[in-house]
C-alpha cells in the first residue's frame, strides 16, 4: 500500500488522500481506538450496509443513517417494528436494502444479548486487538481473527458480519493499526488504540 502526500503537505495512506471526505475520516477516525458501544454497534451496521458498495457511499450518507436509526441507540433500534422498516425503505437518504435494514434491527437485539453476557460490546471485541511496533506494509482484506469473530457472531444470530466486513470493522475501530509507516497519523492512531485497550482491558499495551 502506497503513501500519498496531499496538497496540504500531509502524507497519508493512499486511499485517505483520494477525496476530502476520505481525508477527514482517515485523519480523525480510521484506526483510532473506539470503546463506546453505540459507535461500535453503528460501525458494524454501516459495514453491513457497505457490503457490495464503496465505503465512501456510506460515509456520505452516515448522518442520514444516524437519523433514520435513532443515532444507532441499541435499545431503540432493537424495538423497531414493521412500520420502521417501511419508513426506512422510503428514506432516499440511506441505502434502501430491506435485508440490511432488517439485519440492523436483528443485530441490535443480538447486541443486547452480547452486552448481557460480556458487560459491553467493547469488552467482547477488544481482547481480539493486536499490537505491533512494525508498521503495516501489506494490508489484508481478511484475517484468521476476523474469520473467527465472524463465525462467533453468526453462531449467535448476527447477520451481515462476514470475515471481510469484520476486518474492515477491526481496522476502523482501532483493533488493528493498518496505517502504513509513512502515514502522518499512524502514531497518533496507535496511541489512541493503546489507550482504548487499556481503558477496556485494564492493562497497558
Amino acid at each position: 500500500m502506497d503513501a500519498v502526500m496531499g496538497d496540504d503537505g500531509l502524507t497519508r495512506c493512499g486511499w485517505g488522500a483520494s477525496t476530502p471526505d476520505y481525508a477527514a475520516y482517515h485523519d480523525t477516525e480510521w484506526g483510532f481506538g473506539v470503546t463506546d458501544d453505540t459507535r461500535l454497534f453503528e460501525k458494524i451496521c454501516l459495514e453491513g450496509f457497505q457490503s457490495g458498495l464503496s465505503w465512501l457511499t456510506i460515509l456520505r450518507k452516515r448522518q442520514n443513517f444516524r437519523t433514520g436509526f435513532a443515532g444507532f441507540d441499541i435499545e431503540t433500534v432493537a424495538g423497531f417494528g414493521e412500520g420502521d422498516v417501511e419508513r426506512l425503505l422510503g428514506d432516499a437518504g440511506i441505502v434502501r436494502h430491506q435485508g440490511k435494514i432488517r439485519s440492523t434491527i436483528n443485530n441490535a437485539a443480538r447486541a443486547i444479548e452480547l452486552i448481557e453476557q460480556h458487560g459491553t460490546i467493547a469488552e467482547f471485541f477488544w481482547p481480539y486487538a493486536t499490537f505491533s511496533n512494525t508498521p503495516a506494509t501489506d494490508v489484508p482484506a481478511v484475517t484468521e481473527t476476523s474469520t473467527m469473530l465472524s463465525k462467533q457472531l453468526k453462531q449467535t444470530g448476527w447477520s451481515f458480519v462476514g470475515p471481510t466486513t469484520m476486518y474492515a470493522f477491526m481496522q476502523a475501530m482501532g483493533l488493528v493499526n493498518d496505517h502504513i509507516g509513512r502515514c502522518t497519523v499512524r502514531d497518533e492512531a496507535e496511541r489512541s488504540r493503546r489507550a482504548a485497550a487499556e481503558a477496556v482491558l485494564g492493562q497497558a499495551r
